[in-house]
């Protein structure tokens, strides 16, 4: 019997709502692995939280019972940061993020400045204050560049949602009339790109699998991979149902591939 997945070298893994929800293993999720690893495919995980470092995922993993190196995770920070080094090469950037990201940027070459920067990076900050958002609108309304690490407007938490950087780039465009130059996260360009070069795989050869109808599942069918959608986390039959936004493939959970890999 032929599946969809037949094709799949590399299975592109959202995280919360996906893999786990909040700080629980989704059942199954680990048996899935295992069923990738078997099959003789690979897996890369990929978050557009940039207010967590692919440190901080790896730790949150290993006490999931999932040990892997920092090379199974790609953020949307780091994919910032490839893409930055690429566009700007030699240039320094006003970071508005936290701890997290700037160490993320920084540890990959990313030149920081706060006070005379060339070009403006904008994460989901979870450290922000009013004197950074002043700092960061005097920034693009001088006509700085301007970069997002991604595009979702809130934040999956245990009590409901947290606003994450669309809430933020609102506040920007209000008062500057500017929306960011180049957003790299799902289901964007820039965050592909790097994944690609992280898995040295085709298109054609990856799946995108993610909870989400207009980050995890766009991100497939805008660039030739096979685009999968869980219902273990934000989408409902009802959302699926009045979507314009198609998947290639609807499971439950991520163990219910197992039997066609």
């Amino acid at each position: 019997m032929t599946s969809k997945l037949d094709p799949v070298r590399c299975f592109l893994l959202d995280m919360d709502g996906t893999f786990y929800l909040g700080d629980k293993l989704l059942d199954g999720s680990l048996d899935f692995i295992d069923a990738v690893v078997k099959s003789g495919r690979d897996y890369l995980f990929l978050t557009n939280n940039s207010s967590k470092s692919a440190d901080y995922y790896v730790q949150k993993l290993g006490r999931m019972g999932l040990k892997v190196d920092k090379s199974k995770v790609l953020t949307s920070g780091q994919a910032t940061a490839m893409a930055v080094l690429r566009e700007f090469p030699g240039k320094s950037a006003f970071v508005l993020g936290n701890a997290f990201l700037m160490e993320e940027l920084s540890g990959l070459g990313v030149s920081i400045d706060q006070q005379n920067p060339d070009f403006v990076i904008v994460g989901y900050d979870t450290s922000l204050d009013y004197a950074k958002m002043t700092a960061v609108c005097d920034f693009v309304r001088q006509g700085l560049p301007y970069v997002a690490t991604h595009p979702d407007f809130n934040c999956p938490t245990e009590t409901g949602f947290a606003p994450d950087i669309g809430a933020i780039m609102a506040f920007i465009e209000a008062s500057t009339g500017r929306k960011p130059d180049l957003i790299v996260g799902k289901p964007y360009g820039g965050i592909v790109e790097a994944a690609l070069e992280r898995t040295g795989r085709q298109a054609g050869e990856l799946a995108m699998v993610g909870d989400r109808l207009y980050t995890d599942v766009e991100t497939g069918l805008r660039h030739g991979i096979l685009a999968v959608l869980v219902m273990s986390g934000e989408t409902t039959p009802e959302m699926l149902e009045q979507s314009q936004t198609v998947p290639d493939a609807v499971y439950g959970r991520l163990a219910d591939m197992i039997q066609e890999l």
